[in-house]
């Protein structure tokens, strides 16, 4: 090879070289001084990013809307004082004095105070050992910020779930989920007002109304770090806050707390350990209440349980309680009069089906074997009545249907629930020859197939008490701007046009009421409220054991009915007493002694 042509070669090589560097060159040079605020096709802000690297900071609060009851009180994010301590903190611990007043203050020892504070790598809040920010006193408050310690300071902080939170299941809980961001809010995510990390409503009403709730900017404070993580001198403890007099948006809830809290007690005070309960405003079919168990942290919830789930709005088996489905077939079609007699010997005498009474009711009329809940006398009337008008007139009732709030469309959302993964319920299952006598006849009784949820055998009691009218169950009144006004009101809607008469309904209240007064929850008849409606026991298999699930429905007062309520206790033995009827009349109990206490200490004011 000559050595022109090496040379040749050689300079061809160092001017691709050439072009190679300049063109890294220029590449740099347009990203850091060009291009710097909307670099790559996601327009990711160098800048930014490069601030956020040594920016340590602590969130005081999300900026996400708040939730209240009905009369305002606030059941999320309260706001509390907690002790916000920084890394740099650590040029501190030489002032013995300060750092001895300091766990003087906090009510710990001096060993414990330096250990708080050396031991702090990021920024963050004193806690408790279950993670939960300790809220400090006004006074101790004053004091650590007379004591002026670099990097321990008291600030305002907002926790969206407090220890004593009402009503987790209805609430929900926020979370991190890529894959439902993916699934659901796609455009948010295209404009960046989500990243794959973003903590977005996952359960009930925080999943519901996630787009309405969404803040528009969290109020954090922060410091700035070099490479080592050690605080650059000169730069302060900085707030950032979004400032808008409008958002986020608010949701004032159906709830009435003091109710619900009645509820919860009284749930938490039963044997009960799974299952849910459920109060109706009988005029509005606003929820007042609505518990389920067992009970969950929404700030640290475990999605490897289903302790989140609530079952208030999932189905189970209602057994007994459908029995006011039949009645009310038999009644509305003329099949059945009140006063038509029956005969119960305890079997019927094929498919083995018995009534739970084993010696028979004997005699008895339409009305008694509603009150005394006879197998056998409604295996009769559902034969009379057939599977399509079981089905129809469960429909006529609320059931085998979605009852919450819906609007087609809403917004920008197309269909729009209120109530977040609420169970439709059903009859007979699909493919089953529903003519089949002995799947009607155990249809007629509750079993089988037939399923139904607290919320809807709440909102059944509801329909009877009030004279057959129908409506959607509602959980939200309203989502309102920030300074009080209102974004969108939740007006009543009609659930369909399929109503049970007037005259149905008063037979149907006065067969509950002779449940109470001579039927089988005669342990309620000396309740401070008179009340009417109808015990429910559905057998189920548990992991291969013969459980039963227990229910009560009914409504309060008897005269003027306010409350429709609805108890469920799952997976109870399959003898004793049946304790969705004892919770029933201890919360009904406890209601009427708080309203009676209410009103006494109103009058006491108004004299």
């Amino acid at each position: 090879m000559s050595l022109n042509r090496k040379k040749r070669r050689m300079f061809i090589v160092l001017l691709l070289f050439t072009f190679l560097y300049t063109g890294i060159i220029t590449r740099l040079a347009w990203i850091q001084v060009v291009d710097t605020h909307s670099f790559s096709p996601h327009k990711v802000n160098l800048v930014e990013r490069s601030v956020a690297q040594r920016r340590e900071k602590i969130v005081l609060d999300t900026g996400r809307g708040m939730i209240y009851d009905r009369r305002g009180v606030p059941l999320t994010g309260e706001e509390q004082t907690g002790l916000a301590i920084f890394p740099l903190v650590r040029y501190s611990l030489d002032d013995n004095e300060k750092i001895d007043k300091l766990g003087q203050v906090l009510g710990i020892t001096k060993e414990e105070t330096r250990l708080l504070l050396s031991s702090v790598k990021h920024a963050g809040f004193w806690k408790n050992r279950d993670g939960s920010i300790i809220s400090l006193r006004q006074d101790q408050a004053r004091q650590i910020q007379e004591l002026n310690i670099s990097g321990v300071m008291p600030l305002p902080v907002t926790t969206r779930y407090p220890k004593d939170m009402l009503a987790h299941h209805l609430i929900g809980y926020i979370g991190q989920n890529a894959k439902l961001i993916q699934e659901k809010y796609q455009d948010d995510l295209e404009s960046g007002l989500l990243h794959p990390s973003s903590k977005v409503g996952v359960a009930g009403l925080e999943r519901s109304f996630q787009p309405f709730l969404a803040g528009v900017g969290e109020k954090s404070v922060s410091y700035f770090v070099d490479g080592r993580g050690n605080p650059l001198n000169g730069l302060d403890v900085r707030l950032k806050e979004a400032e808008n007099s409008f958002y986020p948006l608010t949701l004032v809830t159906t709830l009435d707390a003091r109710v619900q809290k009645q509820l919860e007690d009284a749930f938490d005070a039963s044997p009960i350990k799974k299952g849910a309960a459920v109060v109706l405003d009988v005029e509005t079919r606003d929820v007042l209440a609505m518990v389920s168990r067992p009970d969950f942290d929404p700030a640290r919830p475990d999605p490897t349980t289903d302790a989140w789930k609530n079952r208030a709005i999932k189905q189970a088996v209602p057994g007994s309680i459908f029995k006011i489905v039949v009645a009310a077939a038999a009644l509305e079609e003329g099949l059945v009069k009140p006063d038509d007699h029956f005969t119960c010997h305890g079997k019927l005498g094929k498919y083995g089906f018995s009534c739970w009474k084993e010696e028979g009711h004997g005699n008895l009329t339409f009305e008694q074997a509603f009150a005394e809940s006879c197998n056998i006398a409604f295996a009769e009337i559902a034969k009379k009545v057939g599977p399509e008008k079981l089905q129809y007139y469960a429909v006529k009732l609320g059931l085998n249907q979605q009852i919450g709030w819906e609007k087609m469309p809403f917004y920008k959302l197309g269909k729009f629930q209120q109530l977040d993964g609420e169970d439709r319920g059903r009859v007979f299952a699909q493919g089953v020859p529903r003519h089949d006598e002995g799947i009607l006849i155990q249809t007629g009784i509750g079993q089988r197939d037939v399923q139904l949820t607290p919320l809807q055998a709440a909102n059944m009691a509801a329909i009877i008490a009030d004279g057959g009218k129908k409506q959607k169950v509602r959980t939200v009144q309203s989502i309102n701007y920030q300074n009080g006004t209102t974004f969108y009101r939740f007006e009543d809607r009609p659930l369909d046009s399929t109503d049970i008469s007037a005259e149905t309904a008063r037979i149907l209240r006065q067969f509950m009421e002779k449940v109470v007064d001579d039927g089988t929850a005669a342990m309620l008849k000396k309740l401070p409220w008179k009340s009417a409606g109808k015990s429910g026991t559905a057998q189920t298999t548990v992991r291969g054991m013969a459980m039963n699930n227990q229910w009560f429905v009914g409504y309060v007062p008897r005269e003027n009915p306010r409350y429709a309520i609805a108890v469920l206790a799952e997976e109870q033995p399959t003898t004793g007493v049946n304790h969705a009827t004892q919770l029933f009349g201890s919360f009904v109990s406890g209601l009427a002694q708080a309203e009676k206490a209410a009103t006494t200490a109103s009058e006491e004011r108004m004299r």
